[in-house]
C-alpha cells in the first residue's frame, strides 16, 4: 500500500514538473507578445481579447504537451504492469521504428513475446516433469528448510501408504524419513539403507541433493528399492540358467536313446548271448531311472521359468487359509483365526505358495516332534500370514531363495523360490527367519490389501 502511494506521488511530481517546464518554455514568448500588445495604442477591447487568446494558447499548448507525454508513459506503465502480473497478451499499438517512443513500444512488445514463450516452455517442462515423477517407480520427496514435506510423487505415496494430501506439510520425523534425510556416507550424498516402510521392506538406495526455490534451500530425497531390483536381476539370471539346463537335459537323452537302440539290437540277434537277460535288465533299469529323474527335473524347472502372471479375483482369506490347512494330514496344525477379509489375488498361485510353506513347516516339525501354527492378521494397508514351526530351525539363511539349493533328500530346490516369486507377483513379500523366542522357523507372507 505504501509502495503504491509512493509511486502515485512520484508520478504526480513528474507530471507537475513536466507542466511547469512546458509553461516556462512558453512564458518568454507570451510575455513579449503581451508587452508589445499593451505598449501600442490599441483599444482596450482588442488588448483584453488578444491577452485572453495568448494566455489560452499558452496554457493549451502546455497542458497538451503534458498530456501527450504522460499518456504514452502511462501506456508503457500499463504494459509493464501486465507483464509483471503474468499477462503477456497485451501489446502496444502504433509502435514505429522511426521515433524513440516507437522503439520503446516495440521493445516492450518483444519483451512480452519473449516472456510468453518462456512461460509456455516452463509450463510444458513442468507438466513433463510432473508426469515423469508420477510414473517413475522411484520414491521422490522434497523437504523445505524446516524439514517439512513439500512434494511427493506417486511412488512415495505408495511407499508411505498414504495420499499426498495427508503427507504434505508433515516433518521428516513424522514420516520416519529423518535418518534418510540427515547425513550420507560420502560426498556424493548417496548410501544404502535397510529399512521398513508401511509400503515396503528391503534395502534402499538413498540419494540426497539440495536446491533452492524462491531463494529458500530445499532438500530432494530419492529412495530406490534395491532389494526388488536385485531379486529381479537374480530371477532373470536363474531363468536363463533354467533354459540352459533344459537344453542340456534334453541333450542328455541322447545316450538313453543309444542304450535303447543297443538293447533293441540285442533282442534281434540270433543266437543271443548267454547273459543277454542280465544286460537287458540293467539297461532297462538305467533308462527307467534316468528318464524319471530327467522328467522330474524338467517339469520343476519349466514351472519355475514360466510362472504365468496372476489372475486377480476376490479371495476370502479365512476360507483360503482353512482350506490349505485342511489339506495337511501328517500333523495336526494349529490354526489361529484372524479378521475376516477379502483381497484381490490369484487363488491357485496362493494355494501353491501356502502349500509349499506349510509342507516345509510340517517337514521341519516332524524331525523334532514339534507343532505348527498358522495365523493371519492385517494392518492398515497389508495382510500378514504367519507359519511358525517348532523344528530345528534354519542353519543356512543365505541360500534359502537360491534356485536348486536344497537340504532335503530328493528336493528340487525351487519351492521357496517359486513361493517368493508368487508373492512378489502379487506386490507382496515373503521372508523366512528363525524364531526369536522359541525353537523353529517363522515364514511371513505379506500381501497388499
Amino acid at each position: 500500500m505504501k509502495g503504491d502511494q509512493r509511486d502515485e506521488h512520484t508520478r504526480a511530481s513528474h507530471e507537475r514538473r513536466l507542466l511547469w517546464f512546458a509553461l516556462l518554455s512558453g512564458l518568454p514568448g507570451s510575455l513579449i507578445a503581451l508587452i508589445l500588445l499593451w505598449d501600442h495604442d490599441y483599444t482596450a477591447k482588442v488588448q483584453w481579447t488578444l491577452t485572453v487568446l495568448i494566455a489560452c494558447c499558452w496554457l493549451g499548448f502546455a497542458f497538451s504537451l503534458r498530456e501527450r507525454v504522460v499518456r504514452h508513459l502511462q501506456t508503457v506503465s500499463n504494459l509493464l504492469a501486465a507483464l509483471r502480473e503474468g499477462d503477456y497478451s497485451i501489446r502496444a499499438r502504433g509502435a514505429r521504428h522511426d521515433d524513440a517512443l516507437g522503439e520503446v513500444m516495440l521493445e516492450v512488445n518483444a519483451l512480452g513475446e519473449t516472456l510468453r514463450e518462456q512461460r509456455l516452455g516452463a509450463m510444458e517442462a513442468t507438466a513433463l516433469l510432473r508426469t515423469v515423477m508420477a510414473e517413475i517407480d522411484v520414491a521422490i520427496f522434497a523437504f523445505d528448510a524446516d524439514a517439512r514435506l513439500r512434494l511427493v510423487n506417486r511412488a512415495g505415496e505408495r511407499l508411505l501408504a498414504q495420499p499426498a494430501e495427508r503427507l504434505i506439510g508433515r516433518t521428516a520425523v513424522d514420516l520416519n524419513l529423518a535418518d534418510c534425510l540427515n547425513g550420507a556416507s560420502d560426498d556424493t550424498n548417496a548410501r544404502t539403507l535397510a529399512k521398513t516402510f508401511p509400503g515396503g521392506t528391503g534395502r534402499w538406495d538413498v540419494r540426497r541433493s539440495t536446491f533452492r526455490e524462491r531463494g529458500r534451500p530445499h532438500q530432494l530425497l530419492v529412495l530406490a528399492d534395491l532389494s526388488r531390483t536385485l531379486r529381479e536381476e537374480e530371477r532373470t539370471a536363474w531363468q536363463r540358467l533354467v533354459r540352459v539346463l533344459g537344453h542340456e537335459l534334453n541333450n542328455s537323452l541322447a545316450p538313453i536313446k543309444s542304450i535303447a537302440g543297443s538293447l533293441g539290437s540285442l533282442l534281434i540277434r540270433s543266437p543271443r548271448p548267454t547273459d543277454w537277460h542280465e544286460d537287458m535288465q540293467r539297461g532297462l533299469t538305467v533308462i527307467e531311472d534316468r528318464s524319471a529323474a530327467l522328467s522330474r527335473f524338467m517339469q520343476a524347472y519349466a514351472h519355475l521359468a514360466r510362472l504365468p502372471p496372476p489372475q486377480f479375483k476376490p479371495l476370502d482369506v479365512g476360507a483360503w487359509v482353512r482350506r490349505v490347512v485342511a489339506l495337511e494330514t501328517r500333523l495336526n496344525v494349529t490354526l489361529q483365526t484372524g479378521p475376516e477379509l477379502t483381497i484381490q489375488a490369484d487363488e491357485d498361485q496362493l494355494d501353491q505358495l501356502l502349500i509349499n510353506l506349510l509342507r516345509n513347516a510340517v517337514d521341519a516339525a516332524l524331525q523334532t516332534g514339534g507343532g505348527v501354527r498358522v495365523s493371519w492378521g492385517r494392518t492398515a494397508t497389508h495382510l500378514n500370514v504367519w507359519i511358525e514351526d517348532e523344528g530345528p530351525g534354519l542353519s543356512n539363511t543365505a541360500n534359502l531363495f537360491v534356485p536348486f539349493f536344497t537340504t532335503k533328500p530328493g528336493g528340487s530346490g525351487i519351492g521357496l523360490v517359486l513361493s517368493r516369486q508368487i508373492a512378489e507377483a502379487h506386490g507382496g513379500t515373503l521372508t523366512l527367519a528363525n524364531r526369536r523366542n522359541a525353537q523353529g522357523c517363522e515364514a511371513r507372507l505379506r500381501l497388499p490389501l
